[in-house]
């Protein structure tokens, strides 16, 4: 255990995981705090801490935060924070930040270098000459000038790796359900949906987030999409790609070759994927640089230090900082805020430009800049590869063309509080009303000027259709099929025999091919799945 005194002991530091010296010096050079370098079961007693910083070896959970009754912040000096139950942090009033650019270059550097081992056998070549063999042929590879690069998700690290491949005089094409036509103009890329993208481009490198819809995105039925000879990437997330599948489409030489940084299960054990000869792997180091974690530690310290000393949180994953008094009368609409956003992007699968909020009621005697930030930063979770908080989703709202404002109304639409967004896209547009009810708890009351009633939770089906009669039964029945249990329905509609939506709680994902199964219908026009 290390413990550094400065000159005026007012805040007591823990820094329970290894971390850069350098990138600690803001909190080692200041004069109010005292910081300890220790692991938590060598840090002594843990009440006297008000600041932990911690990279992924500490697990963060609501016991330890228990156990630390003075602790106002927790750190993650990266950008993932899967150790930390960010809900009890959030129930017991603590912060707690991330460093979610930090270590942007360093992935975006190691998927190009990946890239360029790959095409050209480089590790392959390096562990045949080591062996004192000297076989020239058989490690020939390719030139990337002149090859289109396909990018599966187009967020930070997507963007500086467009830019690499550019200066290499590669072509560039992106799927991004969410990118707009102009930020791609204004980047010099070409868009397209997945199919083209995977039939058109000669090395494909995924960077999304790992969530039900891009889990085993790249699978036995969309790889043979894909050019024979296609090399394949996944520097983002395990289980981006499925492995079995790869491994059957290297061994019949389909695939050409793949570079791989994560895995599905980590340390990686599959012998038969990571041996293959036409596979590059590394374990898990795409943000191991001296920078990167350079830049991880300074951002947590310097940010750590600005809120002890009264700075408010500049990359909160919870809450800005706000006193438990006020957290606790903002927590419902809060909730309900970010729910709203949730919803409104999983229905709003275009790209977006604009986003509107307004609130009415007794809603406007709090601070409802909170509240939008919560429902913007709930509506980007869905779309980005990165971590969005209620400080920084004004930031990646920007980055991707989407402007938001708010507003507050007399109307109330007979509701003592109310919530209203309207998302503009290509083509289309959304709106949804929200309300809490102190005895009912939040509940979403209208979408699109359909009324219903419904609580924003677990599973939903929406599905826009034409009000006629059985398509309520057959509907029931295509889900019974595919032993989809329904627990409730809300039912909206206009007027009889014209549009009218449903909003279907079921007990479970809904896969995409029930999705399709249901767009057979001519009495349904879209399908959506909503997963809360």
């Amino acid at each position: 255990m290390t413990t550094v005194k400065t000159s005026t002991d007012l805040h007591q530091i823990l820094v329970a995981d290894a971390m850069s010296e350098e990138g600690l010096l803001p909190l080692l050079q200041s004069s109010n705090v005292t910081v300890t370098q220790a692991t938590i079961n060598e840090a002594g007693a843990l009440d006297k801490y008000d600041a932990l910083l911690i990279r992924s070896a500490t697990t963060v959970s609501d016991d330890l935060i228990k156990k630390m009754p003075n602790l106002k912040i927790i750190a993650r000096a990266g950008v993932g924070v899967d150790n930390v139950d960010v809900q009890a942090a959030t129930k017991h009033g603590v912060v707690v930040i991330n460093a979610p650019d930090g270590n942007t270059i360093s992935t975006a550097e190691h998927t190009f270098a990946m890239i360029s081992s790959l095409v050209r056998n480089i590790p392959q070549a390096n562990a045949s000459v080591k062996q004192g063999k000297w076989d020239r042929k058989l490690y020939q590879g390719v030139e990337l000038r002149g090859k289109t690069l396909g990018i599966v998700g187009f967020g930070r690290i997507g963007t500086q790796l467009a830019k690499r491949a550019q200066a290499f005089e590669m072509s560039v094409l992106v799927y991004d359900p969410f990118l707009t036509a102009e930020r791609a103009e204004k980047l010099g890329i070409e868009q397209g949906d997945l199919q083209h993208v995977l039939s058109t481009a000669d090395i494909i490198t995924v960077h999304t987030p790992l969530t039900k819809e891009t889990k085993g995105l790249l699978n036995m039925k969309t790889i043979p999409l894909t050019k024979p000879g296609v090399f394949l990437i996944n520097c983002a997330r395990g289980g981006i790609i499925d492995e079995q599948a790869l491994k059957y489409f290297l061994n019949n030489g389909h695939v050409a070759g793949a570079a791989l940084d994560v895995f599905s299960e980590e340390p990686a054990t599959d012998r038969e994927l990571i041996d293959h000869p036409r596979v590059v792997a590394t374990p898990h180091i795409a943000a191991s640089t001296k920078e990167a974690q350079l830049n991880v530690a300074a951002q947590v310290s310097e940010e750590v230090l600005l809120f002890l000393n009264g700075e408010p949180a500049r990359n909160s994953i919870n809450l800005p900082a706000l006193s438990k008094e006020v957290y606790e009368k903002i927590k419902p609409h809060y909730d309900l805020s970010r729910t709203m956003g949730s919803v409104l992007s999983q229905l709003m699968r275009v790209p977006v430009q604009e986003i509107e909020v307004f609130y009415s009621g007794t809603v406007t005697e709090r601070d409802t800049s909170v509240l939008t930030r919560s429902l913007i930063s709930g509506f980007l979770q869905p779309r980005v590869d990165a971590a969005v908080n209620d400080v920084n989703a004004s930031l990646i709202a920007k980055e991707r063309g989407i402007v938001f404002g708010e507003k507050h109304l007399t109307r109330n639409y007979g509701y003592s509080n109310l919530i209203q967004a309207i998302v503009y896209g290509e083509g289309r547009q959304l709106e949804m009303k929200a309300t809490y009810i102190n005895e009912y708890g939040p509940r979403i009351v209208s979408v699109n000027d359909f009324s219903v009633d419904i609580v924003a939770e677990g599973h939903i089906l929406y599905i826009q259709h034409y009000d006629r009669p059985g398509v309520i039964g057959k509907m029931g029945q295509l889900l019974a099929k595919h032993d989809v249990n329904i627990a409730t329905m809300q039912v909206g509609r206009k007027s009889a025999g014209g549009e009218a939506i449903m909003m279907v709680k079921v007990d479970k994902h809904v896969e995409e091919d029930v999705i399709n199964e249901l767009l057979t219908f001519d009495e349904i026009a879209l399908a959506n799945v909503i997963d809360l």
